[in-house]
């Protein structure tokens, strides 16, 4: 580790789509324009930028429009927009006459792959963070910044000391698989999908089951359906069927920059109603015409006498076990409270993610946060944690904020706005107080 650790205005936790439309509004803040850029580094364990890459299934559309991308809800003459990325890529005119707003899923890993190559100057790939420790020696109260220690893999796993007037936690999500199941080579999460797909022999596999009842859930069970036609493909599900995610104007609503605000300022019963009548805006539903697709496929197979895909209505899987070659699921049916058993070859819980817990990475600050009377971290509007006078270095939260700013704060949806109100909030505090020496 070097003796004298390099000193940034903003450090980055991870580099996913959330930081690096933070880098993105960095870049054009208005401090820019007055000579005294907001100096940044973001550190991501990962390898390179990856966005959901394990479902990036063939076909499989984005849920948001085009227009929710990095920058154009801050900045609509962004230079990182979707549409200069469509415009550089040579397709603007062939994507307006596809009369879409909605690319796919593919296409929009590609424009975030275009926007994150202007910013290789910024972000160190294989590099993860391992400590966040407070300054020590006197004079250090209250901590104007912290030190961040990295280990960057392609260096041989060297460590290296930085120094972060703010820090700003984009960590990501975490695959959510059932209590007391385990993932393995037959027994697969979402998020790992196509590699593990793509490891397999097809010609071997006669039984898959997909456990879930969200727009994930059905585009693997019509991905399998498609891919594999000589298999039968169990859709088991705690629901019916397949709820349709609204999608229409005034539910969509939700997700602009405004209800945050009526969010995070609204009584406990306020923020409640939030999720009781526009949960279905997201959570456990799927898109119309991926449930049209999985009802004619099955419809037609009734009528050729073929049926391959199998619903498994309103179950719940128990436990899971290997049996020799296969996988056996013991579901309960709460239809008649019944239990059954499937054996499989493989098995994929569609299950979602968790938001994950900071404050492992946040070190010696964590002490300094303050919580909520549920234990929960106090973050204000400005996605900053409320820490008490012992730290004055910002600290920022690029998503696990639902329980303060609602529904969109792990999605793409507020992403351009939100790093905007993340770059305003640094930049002036960083003109309301004198930075300490570091």
């Amino acid at each position: 580790m070097g003796t004298k650790a390099e000193i940034y205005d903003v450090v980055g936790v991870g580099f996913g789509p959330s930081n690096l439309s933070l880098a993105v509004a960095l870049e054009e803040h208005d401090s820019t324009r007055n000579g005294t850029p907001l100096k940044a580094a973001f550190f991501e364990k990962q390898p390179e930028l990856g966005w959901h890459r394990n479902m990036l299934l063939p076909s499989a559309k984005m849920q948001i429009s085009f227009l929710k991308d990095l920058a154009t809800f801050r900045n609509p003459a962004s230079r990182y927009s979707f549409v200069s990325y469509l415009h550089a890529a040579g397709r603007l005119a062939q994507f307006v006459n596809n009369q879409d707003f909605f690319p796919t899923r593919q296409e929009f890993h590609d424009y975030l792959e275009w926007a994150e190559s202007h910013f290789s100057d910024r972000v160190s790939y294989s590099s993860e963070v391992l400590s966040v420790k407070l300054p020590s020696g006197p004079g250090r109260s209250p901590a104007g910044h912290v030190e961040v220690e990295v280990r960057e893999q392609r260096l041989g796993g060297r460590t290296r000391l930085v120094k972060a007037r703010n820090l700003v936690v984009s960590t990501g999500l975490v695959p959510r698989m059932p209590t007391g199941i385990e993932r393995d080579e037959r027994v697969w999460h979402s998020s790992e999908f196509l590699a593990r797909f793509r490891a397999l022999d097809p010609t071997q596999v006669k039984r898959v089951a997909v456990v879930g009842a969200g727009q994930s859930a059905a585009e693997i069970v019509r991905f399998f359906y498609d891919e594999l036609p000589g298999a039968t493909v169990s859709a088991v599900m705690p629901s019916y069927g397949y709820s349709i995610a609204d999608d229409t104007p005034f539910a969509n609503r939700i997700f602009d920059a405004d209800a945050v605000d009526d969010y995070y300022g609204g009584t406990q019963r306020a923020r409640d109603a939030f999720w009781h009548y526009h949960r279905n805006t997201n959570y456990g539903v799927v898109d119309d015409e991926v449930i049209r697709d999985l009802h004619q496929r099955a419809y037609d197979d009734e009528v050729r006498g073929t049926p391959r895909l199998d619903f498994r209505n309103l179950s719940r899987v128990d436990s899971v076990k290997q049996t020799g070659d296969d996988v056996r699921i013991t579901m309960h049916s709460v239809r008649d409270d019944s239990t059954h058993q499937l054996d499989v070859d493989v098995l994929v819980f569609a299950t979602g993610y968790d938001s994950m817990e900071p404050s492992g990475l946040l070190g010696d600050l964590e002490p300094h946060c303050l919580r909520d009377e549920q234990g929960r971290l106090r973050v204000q509007r400005d996605y900053r944690l409320l820490t008490d006078t012992e730290v004055n270095c910002g600290v920022y939260l690029q998503g696990g904020t639902e329980h303060t700013h609602g529904l969109a704060s792990s999605l793409l949806s507020n992403i351009a706005v939100r790093s905007g109100e993340i770059a305003d909030s640094i930049a002036e505090r960083r003109s309301s107080r004198q930075y300490d020496a570091a």
